[in-house]
């Protein structure tokens, strides 16, 4: 423990790029080829992941391209995609599988922003936490006479003032993603 403004703010900082981190794992409605990432499909008498018999790529953000090697595993790639439960429509055009991605459901949008403000919550805790850690320090270090009560008094300011900081922050960070979740 310390008490330490720098070692508090390094480790508050720590706790907003894992929020940070979270937010990003929120799916937004919009096409990421990592959806396609466990698609398995039957080709050449074994189940095969797709990214062996094709390459996909997001020329849109509602879309997603299917490039397909080889025209005829085309019709099983169509089909690993439509049963993989995803809720995408997958559509054969020569070699290419289209995969249009449906919006989101408002439901699953106010699902999503409950997600995130767990998320924000947990980064407040941490923050929280941080912040117990710097004050318990100030009483120990003003208990053993390193430091005067005055010293004490202003360092716990300081340490509320980077509490709050970083707590703002989060809100801010939270605002941005629920409007990102339910704006589209």
């Amino acid at each position: 423990m310390t008490a330490d403004t720098n070692e508090l703010r390094r480790r508050m900082d720590g706790a907003l790029k894992s929020l940070h981190t979270e937010f990003g794992g929120l799916r937004t409605g919009r096409a990421n080829a990592s959806l396609l990432d466990n698609i398995q499909v039957e080709a050449y008498g074994s189940m095969m992941p797709l990214n062996q018999v094709s390459t996909v790529s997001v020329p849109e953000p509602h879309l997603l391209s299917v490039q397909v090697w080889d025209k005829g595993v085309v019709k099983s790639v169509e089909k690993a995609i439509n049963a993989a439960g995803l809720g995408v429509n997958a559509v054969a055009d020569g070699q290419m599988v289209r995969v249009p991605i449906p919006g989101l459901s408002q439901e699953r949008r106010i699902e999503l922003s409950k997600i995130a403000k767990k998320y924000a919550e947990e980064g407040k805790v941490a923050i929280r936490n941080v912040r117990r850690d710097g004050m318990e320090s100030l009483k120990k270090m003003e208990k053993d006479g390193e430091i005067s009560k005055d010293e004490h008094k202003k360092r716990e300011g300081d340490i509320q003032k980077l509490t709050d900081e970083f707590i703002k922050k989060i809100d801010d960070a939270l605002a941005v993603k629920e409007k990102e979740i339910l704006g589209n």
